[in-house]
């Protein structure tokens, strides 16, 4: 039986032990129903953050992959790292096919102690790369959510930092985070990074939430290039 095969069936006994119920559409006994699956099926958009560094992000940030996201970050489902690092995988291909290093938004202390793991390390490595964690963080963060543009990046500025020990000569890298919104925090990462000498290439997140296809779609022509 091929090794996907075993994964799929690993997926559902454990989704029928916990009586869950699809994350997409609320289907009982499957973890995610096979119409829910083909729904997570990576549709790459560009754009760039308001400092300037690409990013290219899998999914859109509503329907199934936001419900899907939510139940990875909030429920403890980490069974959905599997079809979400594979919506994931292939766009990571996209920017990383000379072997870029990928360097994941580090995680706030709070989540990794009320989760028990970091997400965009579990999707990095569900997507099949090895991420390397460069980067550590420096201060707690305010939630962003309902912030502006200029509010978010005041809100992480001086978040991160190298971690200690880290040799500063790798590169070039590729930042991963599972959701964009105005692309600040991948700058205040990709600043950090550059003052430590380290080439930050682009960056990839799972989601892009429709906020941040509305700044992407309002911002100068100049910006964009």
């Amino acid at each position: 039986m091929p090794t996907s095969t075993f994964a799929r069936v690993g997926e559902e006994i454990a989704a029928f032990l916990l009586a869950a119920c699809c994350a997409g559409c609320d289907a009982p006994g499957e973890l995610l129903c096979d119409a829910c699956r083909v729904r997570l099926a990576p549709s790459p958009r560009e754009s760039t953050t308001p400092g300037g560094l690409p990013v290219v992000a899998a999914l859109g940030y509503d329907d199934i992959a936001a419900r899907c996201i939510r139940r990875l970050k909030g429920e403890g489902e980490t069974l959905l790292a599997g079809p979400l690092g594979l919506a994931l995988r292939a766009t990571l291909a996209r920017v990383t096919a000379d072997g870029a290093v990928l360097v994941p938004i580090p995680t706030g202390r709070a989540a990794f102690r009320r989760r028990g793991y970091r997400v965009p390390d579990l999707l990095v490595r569900r997507a099949g790369g090895r991420p390397v964690r460069l980067l550590a963080p420096a201060r707690p963060t305010a939630d962003q959510r309902g912030l502006s543009t200029e509010e978010r990046a005041e809100n992480v500025r001086g978040s991160m930092r190298m971690r200690a020990g880290i040799v500063s000569t790798v590169g070039p890298v590729v930042l991963v985070d599972d959701v964009v919104t105005t692309g600040a925090t991948f700058d205040e990462a990709a600043r950090v990074l550059a003052t430590a000498g380290v080439e930050v290439r682009a960056a990839v997140a799972l989601a892009a939430t429709p906020l941040h296809r509305r700044i992407i779609e309002n911002a100068p022509a100049t910006r964009r290039k």
